[in-house]
């Protein structure tokens, strides 16, 4: 079966085939993800989105036939539309300050971490926050509202005409979700929301197929199903869900780095650094922490070379040159530190990228640690290709870590809410920490760094 995934990241969107016999990316095609910066807010450019979906359907299933699609996206950020399913405002870019403005009144109402597992974050990072500031600032247009969604739900619904909702993405640092009863929180009833909820439906529901519409456009079977959908972290978690045994941890890499535990050690959770309660797939609580690690990169690496050798960590490591968080303020395990670099006089390209993959290996690490992380590490997405930001990353845990062959983790997890269930394999290289003492006493220093 191919299984074409719509994946929705923050800074890039993807069209992916997936085949399921062999759990491989066949093709893809990718486009920008740009906010748009106009009023009556910062909003994520839907309809140039929704262009790109279906010219890489249209595209795509010229090649091979398409069996069916499923959706996944990144998290805060849901949709208000009315009765025929558009939007009676634009979908917010959670970037966008503007529900700081009413933090404190969304404070008074907001359920406590205990309730939800969502730690109070900044900017739009709440999604209750996003609709109680839409509520608010815009009262006649919210009234026409006749659904919330998540993202994923979104987009489900304008390729079949059906709405529901999700559990991964309701459970996703919203403020919305119990994910103790498996039920909306106490805001959805004190703001009188859940007439406007759509029902939860699991991740893996055939929702239907696709509209005649689309059909007749992008040369899809009219007959295609398209399931659910669900929130791109807990896709990357999904494979492993169903193949590994606990203890293990996945950490899912793209503008954010969310770090995920199964099976680890019992710990209490820490809101203030930016831990939390995902819901996963299957509808489970698991302990995670993030940070805005894939941004961080970008910012750091830009107009860089990233090329480096064995001679440039050698001398980053006997130099102790530390890059130390955070670059983005505001969320991650160091939400109130400022970057610094120490030792980091007349560094060559190489040593500078070395020093920042360790840096960004080394906050995984602690975000590990915070959630309780145990047995093997794997790592998805773009930082599985990072083999310096591997090796550190199984320094500092002292723990094996597997780097996913595949380019997308969140396709592959998907793709499968279409399969039959069957369990698959984790691939990739397996590194286990190195043995080398240099390596250890690095972790110690950065460590030490962090705490004066």
């Amino acid at each position: 079966m191919i299984v074409a995934v719509i994946d929705i990241g923050k800074t890039n969107a993807k069209v992916a085939l997936v085949d399921l016999a062999t759990l491989s990316e066949i093709a893809l095609r990718r486009f920008t993800n740009a906010p748009v910066r106009l009023a009556p807010y910062p909003h994520h450019d839907v309809e140039a989105l929704w262009t790109f979906i279906l010219n890489s359907f249209a595209d795509l299933t010229r090649e091979r036939r398409i069996d069916a699609i499923s959706i996944t996206t990144h998290g805060a950020t849901g949709a208000l539309v009315d009765r025929s399913g558009e939007l009676v405002l634009p979908v917010l870019d959670y970037e966008f300050d503007g529900p700081d403005q009413l933090a404190a009144d969304y404070d008074a109402v907001r359920p406590p971490f205990g309730e939800t597992g969502t730690p109070r974050l900044p900017i739009g990072l709440n999604l209750g926050a996003q609709f109680f500031w839409q509520q608010k600032r815009f009262p006649a247009e919210f009234t026409k509202a006749a659904a919330m969604l998540m993202y994923p739900q979104y987009w489900a619904l304008r390729l079949t005409g059906v709405a529901a909702n999700e559990v991964s993405s309701l459970g996703c640092h919203t403020d919305l979700w119990n994910p103790w009863t498996s039920d909306y929180s106490s805001l959805v009833d004190r703001m009188g929301w859940r007439r406007l909820m759509a029902p939860v439906r699991p991740a893996k529901d055939r929702l239907g197929p696709i509209l005649p519409e689309l059909a007749r456009r992008t040369g899809l079977d009219p007959q295609t199903p398209v399931f659910c959908g669900l929130h791109d972290s807990n896709a990357s978690l999904l494979p492993h869900l169903l193949s590994d045994t606990p203890p293990f941890s996945v950490v899912s890499t793209g503008t954010w780095v969310v770090s995920m535990a199964v099976g680890g050690r019992r710990v209490e959770l820490d809101p203030a650094r930016d831990t939390l309660v995902n819901v996963n797939a299957l509808g489970d609580p698991v302990p995670s922490a993030r940070f805005m690690g894939g941004r961080e990169f970008s910012l750091l690496t830009e107009g860089q070379s990233q090329e480096w050798s064995e001679d440039d960590v050698a001398a980053v490591l006997a130099r102790r040159v530390l890059l130390l968080p955070a670059t983005q303020r505001g969320s991650g395990p160091f939400p109130h530190r400022d970057a610094e670099w120490i030792n980091a006089e007349n560094l060559s390209a190489g040593q500078r990228f070395a020093a920042i993959s360790f840096y960004l290996a080394l906050t995984t690490a602690t975000c590990l640690e915070l959630i309780g992380g145990n047995g093997a590490t794997t790592v998805e997405g773009p930082f599985a290709q990072n083999r310096l930001f591997i090796r550190m990353l199984a320094a500092a845990t002292g723990r094996p870590v597997v780097a996913s062959e595949t380019s997308t983790g969140t396709s592959i997890g998907a793709a499968l809410l279409a399969s039959d269930g069957a369990t698959v394999l984790s691939k990739g290289e397996r590194t286990r920490p190195p043995a080398e003492r240099v390596w250890r006493d690095y972790v110690r220093a950065w460590r030490l760094a962090v705490q004066t």
